[in-house]
């Protein structure tokens, strides 16, 4: 195998894992799909991950989700992270409060990834969100209230790596979200919301608002808090935990700036 060859069947092999992760449990043929790779080499890709280790298959269907070896890195990824030491007795500290879990998430590439979560603290949650699960930049409420807030700089080089390598959709949505004044609107609410989700492990059953985390003038990240769709509307659950989900955003990014 050519270098060029090698290094395309890592990056395919990467972006299994990806679609493993933000989809939770996929059939072969969702991970092929979701890859645009014929079936056989997707089936050999996720063949040489399960002899790694970092993927299985669950036992009683033929679905595939990620090992502990791949959450162990994700636990080193988040251990050194000065964000997640100072937010995580204030977010522990709102999922008592409101029940529902709370998390932390930061931008990587075109990707928002979660950095720690509440998740496994309250049974108010489908599915537990480890930290290094993904979730889409532009779809998400933590990725749409990331890139409203951030500066002009970070927002101008994400726009133009998206619209460069982007799929077809992603860049619809971009060109959406710029030309809309969606993202002017977010700014002046503070928050940016999503109803029914449709990346998470349970597509349609959750729904999610997120706020910045700042840090004086710098986003660092987002606060983001999901909820059953069907306990209430995107509208009521704004009304009732935005105040509080503000006030811990503001408590972890006045730490941060006493850290500093």
């Amino acid at each position: 195998m050519t270098e060029d060859a090698s290094i395309r069947v890592i990056g395919r092999a990467l972006d299994i894992l990806r679609v493993i992760n933000l989809q939770g449990a996929p059939s072969m043929t969702q991970i092929a799909q979701a890859v645009d790779l014929p079936y056989p080499t997707a089936l050999r890709i996720v063949r040489a991950l399960i002899e790694e280790g970092v993927i299985e298959r669950e036992p009683n269907r033929k679905r595939y989700r990620a090992t502990a070896l791949v959450q162990a890195l994700a636990y080193g990824f988040q251990s050194h992270d000065a964000l997640v030491t100072q937010a995580r007795p204030h977010i522990e500290a709102l999922t008592k409060s409101v029940h529902w879990p709370i998390s932390v998430v930061t931008r990587v590439g075109n990707f928002m990834v979660v950095r720690d979560s509440t998740s496994t603290q309250t049974p108010m949650t489908f599915n537990h969100y480890y930290p290094g699960w993904q979730v889409p930049l532009i779809q998400s409420a933590s990725g749409r209230a990331f890139l409203a807030h951030t500066s002009k700089e970070i927002r101008d080089t994400l726009i133009a790596h998206i619209e460069d390598s982007g799929t077809e959709h992603e860049i619809r949505m971009l060109r959406a979200f710029e030309s809309s004044g969606e993202a002017d609107k977010i700014r002046r609410q503070g928050y940016a919301a999503v109803a029914r989700t449709a990346y998470s492990a349970n597509p349609g059953r959750t729904s999610s608002f997120a706020v910045p985390i700042f840090c004086e003038e710098e986003v660092l990240g987002t606060l983001t808090l999901v909820f059953f769709a069907a306990a209430m509307t995107l509208d009521d659950a704004v009304t009732r935990y935005l105040p509080h989900l503000r006030a811990t955003a503001r408590s972890i990014g006045t730490d941060m700036i006493g850290r500093a």
